[in-house]
């Protein structure tokens, strides 16, 4: 007999014996996600649509290939295998998307979508995150992530939210960690994608760590903290680490948060 599996297999006959089987969950099952808008001051997050957001989505991602290297489908080679995709994604449950829309044009700069809708394990996931290179790097973008993390959280009670993403994407786990998310670690050969091997980086955010996640949001999207070019002027890490809970400390050994 292996001693060392004997002694894992003691400590966890010990455990169980003793009732240390994990803390009793109290909360009921959160609500599901609903095709409804989210309401921001850069950005609003609206049911994606086929005839409200095709045209402008079409119009600023079509000319960027690399904005589909590590998702699952495009880049598309015609209109019509584009427009196929946005009416197979509006239609869906699970995945639910939604059409990240610019306040000041009105237009579809790019989507997201709630995924892996676990209600009676009170777990839900962001994903399939596609920023047009307009949206990129601006307070819509921040502002995006912060809405539906606010609507898992605050108004459908789950108490874990998921970010996943290929551990070949830096700048999605890059994003993940400014964002808060605390990395879980890695799933080897977890997926084939396009043919190519996809290892998987998990990174979380608990219900207990959103309280100060919510107000380092709120903090750096206050008008005051932009100049007069739209420009921050403090970084979003400021503001967390200013947060009375201890922000856990990122253990993704491929990145550095600023």
């Amino acid at each position: 007999m292996n001693v060392h599996n004997s002694e894992m297999g003691s400590a966890v006959e010990s455990e169980v014996s003793t009732g240390l089987i994990g803390a009793v969950v109290c909360k009921k099952a959160s609500l599901r996600p609903e095709r409804t808008t989210l309401q921001g001051r850069f950005v609003q997050l609206a049911p994606l649509d086929v005839k409200a957001h095709l045209a402008s989505l079409l119009a600023v991602t079509q000319q960027s290939e690399s904005l589909w290297r590590y998702l699952p489908y495009g880049p598309f080679p015609n209109v019509a295998s584009f427009e196929a995709d946005i009416e197979q994604k509006a239609g869906c449950e699970d995945p639910l998307f939604f059409a990240i829309v610019d306040q000041a044009t009105r237009q579809a700069v790019g989507h997201a979508a709630f995924l892996r809708i676990t209600p009676e394990h009170l777990s839900i996931e962001v994903g399939h995150i596609l920023y047009a290179p307009i949206l990129q790097r601006t307070a819509g973008a921040t502002e995006a992530m912060y809405l539906m993390a606010k609507y898992a959280f605050d108004v459908l009670g789950y108490r874990r939210y998921e970010w996943k993403c290929n551990a070949l994407n830096a700048a999605s786990r890059k994003a993940a960690l400014r964002l808060g998310f605390v990395f879980e670690g890695l799933f080897r050969q977890h997926m084939i994608v396009k043919g190519r091997n996809r290892d998987t980086a998990w990174f979380s955010m608990l219900d207990s760590e959103w309280p100060a996640r919510r107000s380092a949001f709120e903090s750096w999207l206050e008008p005051s903290n932009f100049d007069s070019a739209g420009q921050q002027r403090a970084p979003l890490l400021t503001f967390a680490e200013r947060q009375a809970s201890v922000r856990p400390t990122p253990t993704d050994p491929h990145c550095r948060v600023r």
